[in-house]
């Protein structure tokens, strides 16, 4: 069997297509490579600029301890620590943070008014911070004679600043007098305040106490009474507090700002006020309980003062009898249990604060006192059975040894509980202080920023080069337009001799061609566009072999493509083999052969064909050789209407006969319909279209205008062809072009 060659399959067609796409960008990127690297550079430049000048940030750390809680009253809940539970490192955070530790170091330090000397823009920060000063009072000479900012060694110390609550957050101006005076301007450009520093000054709803003030006269400086809340909030925000490995009871605080001494102090008044709240927070249990028996005291001093009062004198009435044995053994275990029992029930007290009545420690206290209460009464019926004179002997006496006893016990623990709540410590301390690296600040990342800068400036390079390519994709490929259908006859490369002779630099970049002084043709004939040109004219000779004439019509979709350079330069070079030449200027509008010929464009073709003048009035000769030229002439009113008078069907038929080659430089048929007109009387039709300039649909649409009138493109020339190192791809777009005459 023979078997049929495999087609390519869709992969691998896909896979192609991708290879071209990657080596297309490549090339793109090589073609606008100094751009690229321009725009990089400009990145890098800016992002080190930004780098040496940013603001320096320097971060303040500091260690904090939580162990674990102690028990609340040691004496009087020897129970309590079977319920408490250590503090948690996230519970102490959220304290640490809180407005009202954090509100207390704002208003400890003034931390809601912001008070700072004005910079010079950009600079002026860094020439700030490196100021050094000799002696003490120390500023530094003003720069530009820019004498209101600060550039060294200036400082202000406010000590009270308010302003109305609706200018809260907005920028006042303080500006320094002679003799420690100053003035301070509100946002509006008014002066509020005019005052002494060291001194209270006040106006209306304007206070302002300045402690300190360091500047030259004329010094500006900016001051800004922020909401309390809000800068509470903020710092908030600002102060990170973190626990330092899993369940360690360590924490870790961290506060960044621009001045290293700042940071330091706030961070150290944050951990101070937390630490003695903390204090505070453990000696107050302490301290209930310390109030509640400085209230019972005097109550039982008060009931042991008449027991005794009332011991005595039941024994003057009764002669002071004596007590027998029997009856002090019973009055001492009474005593016993009536101290035990007003124990208990300063235990139960204290557990009424802490747990609900049927909770089983509150419980347990109650069976207690239960049980002691069962013991007493038993007691009590013992004494019973004694004579009527020792029970009530024992009865006195029992109050007054119980009473006494109770006293010391109260006075005892008062005395406790005293000491304790002067010597509690807390169960948080500092172990680092606040500390601040002032040698290597935390930001910027000079490094850091430099690289980003410069690979954001690549990569913005990168794109927008990617997005002109997409955005503008002129033909660079002659095969796209041979998938047309059309002959691509010649590629004429750019010519920088022409950029010469026109005046200006690479005009292939340009979107409208410039007007040469001299033809390319005569002054560089070894020119590659030349030879291109060349090769042209051969393919010529052979597709004209079937055409109607010898009359060459040469069109372009738009203005600027180089059609009268490929007229020019075409018919010069076929003059120089030998033939006898016409070249024509059918461009009645904005024509310019005449200037590459060192010739006026008056006496043309506009005025042959209005019948003022002969062929031979308007055919001019020139340097070259065999070749002569018609320029345009008068500009007309009405050019296509003289098109097509039947004087120009005369002169096609004239000058057929009379040259050998005729080439009529038309406009752009685009722009107008004159290159139809002519077209129609000449044997062969070409295009011009220009490398980067031109789009596949521009010039698809330039041969569907010439087809609607009947005309057959027989081909192009690709003018201007650069050397790069991609290919773009076809944009398919409608494009129409205005074209006025000159005047």
């Amino acid at each position: 069997m023979n078997a049929k060659p495999a087609a390519p399959t869709n992969n691998q067609n896909k896979s192609t297509t991708q290879e071209i796409d990657l080596l297309a960008l490549l090339g793109t990127l090589l073609d606008r490579k100094y751009f690229i690297v321009l725009f990089t550079a400009v990145f890098a430049f800016i992002g080190v600029a930004v780098a040496v000048f940013s603001t320096p940030i320097y971060k303040a750390t500091a260690l904090i301890q939580v162990e674990e809680s102690s028990p609340s009253v040691p004496g009087l809940d020897d129970m309590a620590g079977m319920f408490e539970s250590s503090s948690e490192a996230v519970t102490e955070i959220e304290l640490l943070k809180s407005r009202s530790v954090i509100g207390e170091a704002v208003d400890s330090l003034k931390l809601d008014i912001t008070a700072e000397p004005k910079l010079f823009p950009v600079i002026g920060g860094k020439l700030f911070r490196g100021f050094v000063a000799n002696k003490p009072n120390d500023v530094a000479d003003p720069l530009l004679g820019a004498s209101s900012y600060a550039w060294g060694g200036e400082f202000i110390n406010v000590f009270r600043f308010v302003v109305p609550k609706g200018l809260e957050g907005e920028e006042f101006e303080l500006l320094v007098k002679q003799n420690n005076k100053y003035e301070l301007i509100n946002p509006n450009g008014d002066v509020v305040l005019n005052g002494t520093v060291g001194k209270d000054e006040v106006n209306g709803f304007y206070e302002l106490t300045l402690r300190d003030l360091n500047a030259r006269p004329g010094t500006e400086f900016t001051l800004v009474k922020n909401n309390r809340y809000r800068t509470v909030v903020e710092l908030q925000q600002e102060i990170s507090a973190s626990e330092k490995g899993k369940d360690s009871g360590i924490i870790t605080l961290a506060y960044e700002h621009k001045n290293a001494a700042h940071a330091e102090k706030v961070l150290d008044k944050v951990a101070n006020i937390y630490v003695r709240r903390n204090v505070e927070r453990n000696s107050a249990e302490a301290k209930k309980s310390l109030d509640f028996l400085e209230v019972q005291l005097p109550e039982v001093k008060k009931q042991l003062e008449g027991s005794e009062q009332r011991f005595n004198d039941y024994q003057k009435q009764r002669q002071s009898i004596n007590i027998t044995l029997e009856t002090q053994g019973v009055l001492e275990q009474v005593v016993v249990l009536e101290t035990k029992l007003q124990e208990l029930e300063l235990k139960r007290l204290e557990l009424s604060r802490k747990f609900k009545k049927d909770h089983p420690t509150y419980q347990g206290i109650l069976e207690q006192i239960k049980e002691v209460n069962s013991q007493k009464e038993q007691l009590v019926g013992e004494v019973g059975n004694l004579p009527e004179t020792q029970q009530e002997l024992l009865r006195l006496k029992r109050d007054v040894e119980v009473g006494n006893e109770i006293y010391m016990l109260l006075l005892g623990k008062t005395q406790e509980l005293d000491i304790v709540r002067a010597g509690t410590v807390g169960n948080v301390r500092v172990v680092d202080v606040a500390a601040v690296d002032i040698t290597e600040p935390v930001k910027p990342k000079k490094a850091l920023i430099a690289i980003v800068a410069t690979l954001l400036g690549g990569f913005l390079a990168v794109a927008i080069v990617l997005i002109q390519k997409a955005m503008h994709k002129g033909v660079e490929d002659p095969s796209e337009i041979e998938a047309l259908g059309i002959n691509v006859y010649a590629s004429v490369p750019h010519s920088e001799h022409q950029d010469k002779l026109v005046g200006f630099g690479v005009k292939s970049k340009k979107t409208k061609a410039g007007k040469a002084k001299s033809i390319l043709a005569v002054d560089n004939p070894a020119d590659l566009a030349i030879e291109a040109l060349r090769s042209l004219r051969t393919s010529l000779h052979f597709a004209m072999i079937e055409a109607k004439n010898n009359i060459i019509a040469i069109s372009g979709p738009s203005p600027g493509v180089g059609k009268s350079f490929i007229s020019v330069n075409l018919a010069t070079v076929l003059a120089q083999s030998g033939k006898k030449v016409l070249i024509i200027d059918a461009d009645m509008r904005k024509g310019y052969l005449q200037t590459q010929f060192g010739l006026k464009w008056d006496d043309g073709l506009s005025d042959y064909l209005s019948g003022r003048l002969s062929l031979e009035q308007v055919t001019k000769p020139t340097k070259v050789e065999g070749l002569n030229v018609v320029t345009r002439g008068q500009i007309p009113p009405n050019p296509s209407e003289l098109l097509m008078h039947e004087n120009f069907s005369k002169l096609v038929e004239e000058i057929s006969a009379a040259y050998d080659l005729v080439i009529i430089d038309t406009p752009p048929i685009l722009a107008v319909t004159d290159p139809a007109i002519v077209s129609a009387h000449c044997g062969t039709t070409l295009l011009v279209a220009r490398f980067g300039q031109n789009h596949v649909r521009e010039i698809e649409l330039t041969r569907n205008r010439f087809e609607q009138n009947g005309i057959d493109v027989k081909g192009l020339v690709f003018n201007g062809v650069v050397k790069k190192a991609s290919n773009a791809y076809g944009y398919y777009g409608y494009y129409n072009y205005e074209y006025k005459s000159d005047k």
